[in-house]
């Protein structure tokens, strides 16, 4: 146990010069504050999204975004029968990584996101959950970062 335990502050010190440094060598832009009001996002999953999603004009649609994050299937409907997928691995995995983060640390913090989550998963099951709220964040995210405005809980979940 105390040999569990002394590698478990060693990593967190490790993690902690690792952040500092992040912080160092990133310039940060007025998103990155944007971002942090978000429940569930924190420092490091907000540069990460700054930093992965680029200029946010560059998203006509939020569909659009959602879809570069991986948030949405890419299945191909007709008439409500399956007609093909599309390509899965198509967006960028590291936002994708990172709303599902982000969903994961909301569950933890925010009732709201929680009780939406409870809500899909009674409904589907806990991965479809997960993904869902991760979609939703997404689409929050999207909007923040266009409208320049901060994080509304009831926008987003009520």
């Amino acid at each position: 146990m105390q040999a569990n335990l002394t590698v478990m502050l060693t990593l967190q010190k490790e993690i902690r010069v690792i952040e500092k440094r992040l912080m160092e060598q990133v310039k940060l832009d007025p998103d990155y504050a944007l971002l942090n009001s978000v429940p569930g996002i924190g420092p490091v999953l907000a540069t990460t999204i700054m930093l992965e999603t680029g200029a946010i004009s560059r998203f006509t649609k939020v569909g659009n975004f959602s879809s570069y994050c991986r948030c949405v299937d890419s299945r191909r409907e007709s008439n409500s029968r399956k007609k093909g997928e599309g390509n899965t691995k198509n967006g960028n995995k590291y936002l994708a990584w990172a709303f599902v983060e982000a969903a994961n640390f909301a569950i933890r913090s925010c009732p709201q996101a929680r009780r939406f989550y409870e809500r899909k998963k009674h409904a589907r099951n806990r991965i479809v959950a997960i993904k869902a709220l991760a979609h939703k964040l997404a689409r929050a995210c999207y909007h923040m970062l266009r409208e320049h405005k901060p994080f509304e809980i009831n926008r987003c979940f009520g």
